[in-house]
């Protein structure tokens, strides 16, 4: 028991090891641009994170492109999931599979591809070209994620609801949904942390604008500004504290 303990630690260290040192670098002011060793303590970056040009704006970007990207996604996989797992129709097992083609196919030949299908089609590149982009590869993964909840489910409690005359409907708003929202929340939470943080589809098909990994790719070849480690360490933070939030609530109820 002791052994797996150490062994667990040791993982989690090495898994936080890289956050770590962003966190660090948040406070860091480097000897010159293409520096990346800890220098000298300094709060400067916090107090001015928007200092580089068009930093926060590609955040606000890329956090836009994300929630409705999340959203879309979100509502179209947790249907398709509810049908694949629900329902028997023809065509279900193709299906299943077409659904993980998004997942497996290299992100580099999904990009090129879709970049080839708007071209053809004559749609401009921009906001709306990298949400559609975003949507068709995050819905593979919200699928995985609530079938698995519903597969996990007790579909007693539902038959439960219908012997005490409950409607469809009822049942569906006070038992189903309820037993399957942890998973739809996980799928939603992957699908936007999968969009904020994409690189390689977004270039293909932003066009001329800037999402914030691009801003960083760009950004390295010139030195990355410290700033881009207070957006992170930001964003660690905020995800640590609705992890934390979730977990009360749940022990609370």
């Amino acid at each position: 028991m002791r052994g797996s303990r150490v062994v667990a630690g040791l993982v989690l260290a090495y898994l936080l090891l890289p956050v770590a040192v962003v966190v660090g670098l948040s406070f860091n002011a480097p000897s010159n641009r293409l520096s990346y060793d800890f220098d000298r303590f300094t709060l400067a970056n916090w107090a001015d994170p928007c200092g580089p040009a068009g930093l926060c704006a590609s955040v606000l970007r890329s956090a836009q492109i994300g929630l409705l990207a999340t959203v879309l996604a979100t509502v179209l996989g947790t249907l398709l999931a509810f049908g694949l797992t629900r329902h028997r129709f023809r065509g279900r097992g193709p299906l299943n599979a077409l659904v993980f083609l998004p997942m497996a196919t290299p992100e580099v030949v999904l990009g090129s591809s879709l970049l080839a299908l708007f071209t053809a089609g004559a749609v401009p590149l921009g906001f709306w070209t990298v949400v559609i982009a975003h949507v068709m590869f995050c819905v593979s993964f919200v699928v995985v994620v609530v079938k698995a909840r519903l597969a996990g489910m007790d579909p007693r409690l539902e038959e439960a609801a219908a012997d005490l005359y409950a409607s469809p409907w009822h049942t569906f708003r006070t038992v189903t949904l309820p037993l399957a929202m942890p998973g739809i929340v996980a799928g939603a939470l992957l699908a936007f942390s999968l969009s904020f943080d994409d690189f390689i589809v977004s270039n293909f098909n932003a066009g001329t604008m800037t999402t914030f990994p691009m801003f960083v790719w760009g950004s390295a070849q010139r030195g990355i500004p410290p700033q881009v480690n207070v957006v992170g360490t930001a964003m660690f933070a905020v995800a640590v504290l609705a992890v934390v939030i979730t977990t009360f609530r749940r022990r609370a109820r």
